[in-house]
């Protein structure tokens, strides 16, 4: 998924709450000016500096359950800016209410791309 086009098939152009926008680094918005390998053409979502609210969240579409011979494993890149509070990764499993936070980073090094792999291990049907 690298949002050229449009919100790829992972994120539903529904669950795109508002305050996140798809820009890319000649917008004229700020930092960052390029995506993680330097391209400043490239697309990207970003959080709109006019975004007030203290939270805004992007789900995945439905993935299926795995078992110990499959692994899933999600590597996204990540810009944290001198602005932004706390980037948080849940899943909510299908048979739960709750969403169960398995990854966090409070931006320590800001102003710079970061990349992270999450791994997850489900026997029911969940959403990131």
């Amino acid at each position: 998924c690298d949002f050229e086009t449009d919100l790829c098939k992972a994120l539903h152009e529904l669950n795109l709450q508002p305050g996140w926008i798809r820009r890319n680094g000649q917008s004229g918005m700020g930092p960052p000016y390029s995506d993680y390998n330097g391209n400043g053409r490239a697309y990207f979502l970003s959080l709109s500096s006019e975004m007030k609210s203290s939270s805004a969240t992007l789900r995945t579409n439905v993935f299926l359950p795995n078992d110990e011979e499959q692994v899933c494993q999600i590597t996204f890149h990540y810009w944290i800016s001198q602005m932004s509070g706390t980037l948080i990764v849940g899943l909510q499993k299908h048979s739960e209410d709750t969403i169960t936070n398995i990854w966090q980073d409070s931006g320590e090094l800001r102003n710079q791309w970061k990349t992270n792999t999450i791994t997850i291990n489900s026997t029911k049907k969940y959403e990131v």
